[in-house]
């Protein structure tokens, strides 16, 4: 009798095993799991996102190069080459020039100028001058009379310089007269008598009066 208690022990065990297996395949519990999903944290990603370029924008134009109109008044002066003395009278948008040379090579020129500070005159036999403005006082270019070309720099006119002209009729002889008062006083002209050409007596600048063939005469300002 001793011997059976440890017996009807195990016994009991198994049956208890038994009756808790019957028990889970009836009510159809399985067990657990112990892993837990960790919960989001619900923090937006940190990582950055590739950046937009800056958009290019094309450089502002280049401004204009400034323009020097010709301002109004006399400009006078001798050639490069000193061979002969230029004078031009402007006024608002048309100019009239003289190119002598004192003996006789002579040509009047007239023509337009521009608001870019350019001029261009033209004249018999194909004459022609162009310019352009240097500055506010001077005026920069080359005069062609004839076969030659005579460049120039030629400087606005102080008083009793400038550009002035004669027509009248004496002895029965038509009087034609040019003249170019340069800024050291010294004066540059021709006097043709029925269109032929003689160095020009010397007129007074304030008066513009002169003597041809004994006879008085007034020589002008030529303006356009």
């Amino acid at each position: 009798m001793k011997r059976s208690g440890p017996l009807l022990t195990l016994l009991a065990g198994l049956l208890l095993g038994l009756f808790m297996l019957s028990l889970n395949a009836t009510t159809g519990e399985k067990p657990t799991s112990s892993y837990v999903k960790p919960p989001s944290s619900g923090k937006p990603s940190t990582k950055a996102s590739p950046s937009t370029p800056p958009a290019r924008t094309s450089p502002p134009p280049s401004p204009s190069p400034a323009r020097t109109p010709v301002p109004e008044g006399v400009y006078t002066g001798r050639t490069d080459d000193d061979s002969s003395a230029v004078a031009i009278t402007v006024r608002g948008d048309k100019a009239i020039a003289y190119v002598c040379d004192g003996h006789n090579i002579e040509s009047w020129l007239q023509g337009a100028v521009n608001d870019d500070g350019s001029l261009r005159l033209t004249g018999k036999d194909g004459a022609s001058l162009e310019g352009r403005a240097k500055g506010a006082k001077a005026i920069r270019g080359t005069a062609r009379v004839g076969s030659s070309s005579h460049p120039f720099t030629i400087k606005k006119a102080k008083k009793s310089s400038g550009l002035y002209r004669a027509n009248s009729t004496v002895a029965g002889a038509r009087i034609e007269g040019g003249w170019i008062v340069l800024p050291d006083g010294k004066q540059v002209g021709i006097l043709r008598r029925d269109g032929k050409p003689s160095p020009a007596p010397a007129i007074d600048p304030e008066t513009g009066a002169v003597t041809v063939d004994g006879q008085q005469l007034t020589a002008r300002p030529v303006t356009p």
